[in-house]
């Protein structure tokens, strides 16, 4: 169970990390530069926490899609980029392929 705590927190370490790389304005901001790059550093070393317990395939498509779509809407909320039918669907696309993967992590065990 831990292994998806180190997951979770991985994945929210990231999407902050890249709101705050988006924020660091071209890395001319220095604190928030600083922020990017402590959360990127704690993201990655959470993500192989997390490989220990789950599979590499579901932790990588976790990380990543999970990623995006947090990221797609913190763009719309915080930094009110449009968000069209197109990526709302893309959106859940990737939502129904990291569940495309759980299913078949779990069909394979048994």
């Amino acid at each position: 169970m831990r292994f998806w705590l180190f997951l979770t927190t991985g994945i929210l370490s990231e999407v902050f990390g890249t709101t705050s790389l988006k924020l660091a304005d071209g890395f001319t901001r220095p604190w928030y530069a600083l922020v990017t790059v402590l959360c990127y550093g704690l993201s990655f070393l959470l993500f192989t926490f997390s490989l220990k317990g789950v599979s590499l395939s579901l932790v990588y498509a976790l990380w990543s899609g999970a990623g995006t779509a947090l990221i797609a809407l913190v763009g719309y909320f915080l930094f009110k980029e449009p968000l069209d039918w197109l990526k709302v669907v893309s959106l859940f696309l990737i939502v129904a392929g990291i569940i495309g993967l759980q299913l078949a992590e779990t069909a394979a065990k048994g």
